[in-house]
């Protein structure tokens, strides 16, 4: 297993660098009644702008199997991609996680994390920010359930590290500024997702008492209907096309189950779908038009690739890249 450095707040500096996962048992530090950090001004920056004035050690993320951009933030808070396989989730139950946070829209691996002793909690958010009531959730959940917690949305870099900030003040006790600066400087949470910066550098964060008084079962599942399913499911799909594409558009020995054609024509599929489950809303011209376009270049591509004409095959992934950047830079939330 390859380690790369990851994180770990000490007492004497506040910042030092934790060495690899293998063969370590994080032990979850209890905090009984830890103090919220006053939210912070921004006055005429953004809190993005604010996450770079701290200034931290250069981080790299752990890359295991199954498990990338992992970050240890403290004894108590790793966060990172979602877990791919069991294997990467037996691998959070080596390193001695014992809940497993998802802020994705995907529903998790219930059944396969319990069955290795892991307890999954369902928040899902989105990339605008952090509700209310979600946070509540969040809080709730640092405070009562058993750590260390490993926290992830898909790619482990916007939503999941927002989530795992809010852990780090409500649970560790850590300064807002620092939590902020973890998400730019180490997780790489991009500053088009102001809303995530603001949920914790801003947002109102209950008080222990509040959160022992807030109802909430710790829901495994938190179910997603209609569009916004179909984009969480179309999302890997894209995902797996873009890596045939890097490999010639050839299936990779190491992924033979990954067939061009075959995730092609998914994409296909779920951009029908998408079309039929909107139909009915409110939307602009512009949103009908993009799903004309993505879903016209995604019949084009299961096309290009029948007929084994890689110049059409090409010209049709670039259409559904854009069309899917332009897509989610006016929607994605929506």
């Amino acid at each position: 297993m390859r380690s790369n450095p990851i994180t770990l707040l000490t007492l004497a500096l506040a910042l030092a660098l934790l060495g690899a996962c293998a063969g370590r048992s994080p032990v979850r530090t209890v905090v009984q009644d830890p103090r919220v950090p006053q939210p912070l001004t921004l006055g005429d920056q953004t809190a993005f702008e604010l996450a770079g004035r701290l200034e931290l050690p250069q981080v790299a993320p752990g890359e295991y199997p199954g498990l990338h951009n992992v970050f240890r933030l403290s004894n108590s808070i790793l966060c990172g991609a979602e877990p791919a396989d069991d294997a990467a989730l037996a691998q959070l139950g080596e390193w001695g996680v014992r809940t497993v946070i998802s802020v994705d829209g995907k529903a998790p691996e219930v059944e396969a994390a319990a069955a290795l002793g892991l307890r999954y909690v369902h928040v899902p958010i989105q990339y605008t920010g952090i509700s209310e009531d979600q946070v509540d959730r969040l809080a709730k959940t640092f405070r009562e359930l058993e750590g260390p917690f490993y926290v992830h949305c898909y790619h482990g870099k916007h939503r999941g590290p927002a989530a795992a900030a809010l852990g780090r003040v409500v649970l560790d006790g850590l300064e807002r500024d620092q939590a902020i600066a973890e998400m730019r400087q180490w997780c790489s949470t991009s500053e088009k997702y102001e809303g995530l910066y603001q949920a914790v550098a801003t947002g109102e964060l209950p008080t222990t008492k509040a959160s022992a008084a807030y109802e909430y079962d710790f829901a495994p599942v938190h179910r997603i209907e209609g569009a916004r399913a179909v984009m969480v499911a179309m999302t890997r799909y894209w995902d797996r096309v873009r890596d045939v594409r890097r490999n010639g558009w050839q299936v990779d020995p190491q992924h033979p189950d990954v067939d061009p054609l075959r995730e092609a024509q998914q994409v296909r599929e779920h951009y029908e779908s998408f079309e039929a489950e909107s139909k009915g809303e409110e939307r602009p011209e512009e949103y009908w038009q993009l799903l004309e376009v993505g879903r016209a270049a995604s019949e084009q591509l299961v096309d290009a690739l029948e007929a084994g004409k890689l110049e059409e095959v090409e010209e049709a992934y670039g259409v559904l890249k854009a069309n899917c950047l332009e897509c989610h830079a006016g929607y994605r939330n929506q």
